[in-house]
């Protein structure tokens, strides 16, 4: 493979090295005492409740209100979604029809430093009714409500919203696509107020949000919301609970508490620092073993658990945190193993080759392309059952459970956000074993290959009198 250059493994080195330090410490700007957060440390992880605790909510219909057993169903739906939505995989949601109740417990927030009940409420999402009305608050007659506004569109008439940044008018907004069901609404809506200096307000529940002039007739579905936000954050907010569906009923909390962790913090500092010895361990005895190549799987092992951790953090600020279980740290140790696994399927082969006579290049060339299939066979069982198990302990509308419907159709509903977190740093685990484990291993070994203190076959675990090769 003499296409690979030598800088090759340097420039691989570096780019992890210095992936592997920002995933660790993440990186913030400063302004005063202004903190923004660039890129998310480990930190910023949002441990599950099994480590760290959390809350334990419980919702209503408001006292009017008599739900039906589907609407129930649908308003867990929506609660599960906007979990999920924020990355927070790691709870438990249960209906209780017979009172009417939906009782919720999650973890807490990543940076709570002081445990707020109320707060780690709110920041599940305010379950709101999304409304489109006719006019706007300045409209509404004294002693009057929201309702008195003619409706226009709700939530369910909404496909998706997205949060972005306008940089001709320099500010935040949400831009919503209309289903079918609501196009031909918002059409009549924006023709009649068009012209006139009519408005046509956006509300969550009671609160109005926006409320634009209409500038010109919308009839292809496609709409913005503006005005009333003052970062990302708040419109990716604001998204996110309209992309959760629309609700059937107003919710109301009815009471909220507490949970204590079942191992805490101490025992996911022990599981830390373990984890730290075994991979000196491991790396002491790749190195052993397998001399040059051993020292490139540490490496790559190095960005695998980088990659790994990367995913779980959310890394850019932008992203929420994945919440991290004791599950789910499993999962992490598991595709270690299998990226260590791959390390030695790869080097038993270059030895062998060596063994047999070949040249260095050779041996490398044979070497990574007979080990390739041994690994992938490994990892893709792995990534499958992975994939299962996100489909089967995830919310119904993930991209794994509508792939796995057909399956799933035939046993009850089974969500357990844990479960869900081992598949999920499994899942992440097996693919970047094959970005680091086979990819950037064969790059950085071939790199090294073509200097010529470094073509010696005793560092690849060959014997001294073996050949070199040119």
């Amino acid at each position: 493979m003499k296409h690979v250059k030598k800088p090759v493994f340097f420039v691989v080195f570096l780019l992890i090295a210095v992936f592997t330090y920002f995933t660790i410490a993440g990186f913030s700007t400063y302004y005063g005492d202004i903190e923004t957060v660039k890129i998310r440390g480990v930190e910023d992880i949002r441990w599950g409740i099994d480590i760290r605790g959390g809350v334990d909510v419980t919702f209503t219909p408001t006292e009017d209100y008599d739900a039906t057993n589907e609407e129930m169903d649908s308003a867990r739906a929506i609660i599960e979604t906007r979990l999920v939505g924020k990355n927070i995989t790691d709870y438990e949601i249960y209906v209780d029809y017979n009172s009417d109740r939906i009782i919720c417990r999650f973890p807490w927030q990543s940076d709570d430093e002081s445990f707020d009940p109320e707060q780690a409420v709110k920041e599940l999402g305010e379950t709101a009714m999304l409304t489109f009305r006719k006019g706007y608050s300045g409209e509404i007659p004294t002693g009057g409500t929201y309702e008195d506004l003619e409706l226009v569109l709700s939530g369910k008439d909404v496909a998706k919203a997205t949060a972005f940044y306008n940089t001709q008018d320099k500010e935040y907004m949400v831009s919503l696509e209309l289903n079918d069901s609501g196009k031909e609404a918002f059409k009549e809506a924006t023709s009649e107020a068009y012209g006139t200096g009519g408005r046509i307000s956006i509300w969550m529940d009671d609160s109005e949000i926006s409320a634009p002039t209409v500038s010109a007739v919308i009839t292809d579905g496609q709409a913005t919301i503006s005005g009333s936000f003052e970062d990302y954050d708040a419109a990716y907010g604001l998204a996110t609970k309209i992309n959760g569906g629309a609700l059937p009923f107003k919710l109301v909390t009815d009471s909220f508490s507490t949970i204590s962790p079942t191992l805490g913090m101490g025992a996911r500092n022990a599981m830390a620092i373990s984890g730290v010895i075994a991979f000196a361990l491991i790396a002491i005895m790749m190195i052993v073993m397998y001399r040059l190549p051993g020292a490139v799987a540490v490496i790559s092992l190095m960005g695998q658990v980088a990659g790994t951790l990367a995913a779980v953090t959310g890394f850019f600020a932008f992203n929420d945190s994945f919440t991290l279980t004791i599950p789910g740290i499993a999962g992490i140790i598991l595709a270690v193993g299998m990226g260590v696994d791959a390390n030695v399927i790869t080097n038993e082969r270059i030895k062998e080759e060596l063994r047999i006579g070949k040249t260095i290049d050779g041996a490398l060339y044979t070497g990574f392309k007979r080990a390739f299939a041994a690994i992938f066979d490994g990892n893709i069982t792995m990534l499958i059952i992975a994939v299962i198990l996100m489909g089967a302990f995830g919310t119904p509308d993930s991209i794994c459970s509508i792939i796995l419907t057909p399956i799933f159709t035939w046993f009850g509903v089974s969500t357990a956000g844990s479960i869900y977190s081992f598949g999920y740093t499994l899942a992440v685990g097996v693919v970047l074993n094959f970005l680091f484990g086979i990819f950037t291993t064969r790059l950085m070994t071939m790199s090294l290959s073509r200097f010529k203190v470094f073509r010696k076959p005793a560092l690849y675990g060959g014997k001294k009198s073996e050949r070199s090769g040119n």
